[in-house]
């Protein structure tokens, strides 16, 4: 496994291990707080390494390690991480514009998401025809067509607000700042 994949697995899981024993307050000082109530300009970044519950760190660290070592073999490891972070940040930035419109509580937004969700586009636009398997229900389908779908879905989601509690705008962001990135790489490398 390359060694920023290798460096975000561990630094999430440890920060989770540290949540388990320090509790709520890495919750007050690092998620990612609406503006007004209580936000920090770190949190961009380091809401990104905090999660909700054991579920919620093994999805997003199983798909992270499942489609982020291909990409950074093929990025390399400075750009992957890079990507990664940009990527984690613009997820943010989406969350706090969009979730602030939609009002609601002022609930704090934790997790790797969107970071994994800019992994998973870039994988379906450098990997299109790879075959991977939905885990519930288990199809498979095209890299690529995944991708479409898993997109589509989130901003039906996000739009409807069904399925309160998800920060799907963020995922969006994740999915955006991933595109932006790639749209950087590919300009830069002519």
């Amino acid at each position: 496994m390359p060694s920023a994949t290798k460096a975000l697995l561990a630094a999430n899981v440890a920060v989770f291990l540290l949540q388990l024993q320090g509790g709520d307050a890495l919750v007050r000082w690092f998620a990612l707080w609406p503006l007004g109530s209580g936000f920090e300009l770190w949190q961009l970044v380091t809401y990104s390494f905090l999660h909700g519950s054991l579920t919620h760190i093994l999805f997003n660290m199983f798909a992270l390690y499942m489609f982020g070592g291909d990409l950074e073999r093929t990025f390399g490891s400075r750009f992957f991480l890079a990507y990664y972070l940009a990527c984690v940040v613009t997820a943010g930035l989406a969350q706090l514009v969009f979730g602030g419109l939609a009002g609601g509580p002022a609930v704090p937004v934790i997790g790797a998401s969107g970071g994994v969700y800019g992994v998973l586009l870039a994988f379906g636009m450098y990997f299109p025809n790879r075959m991977v398997m939905l885990i519930i229900p288990p199809i498979p389908m095209r890299a690529r067509t995944f991708v479409v779908v898993i997109g589509v879905l989130e901003l039906v989601f996000g739009v409807t607000s069904t399925d309160a509690g998800v920060a799907h705008f963020a995922h969006l962001g994740g999915m955006l700042g991933g595109w932006l990135m790639i749209q950087y790489r590919r300009r830069n490398s002519r």
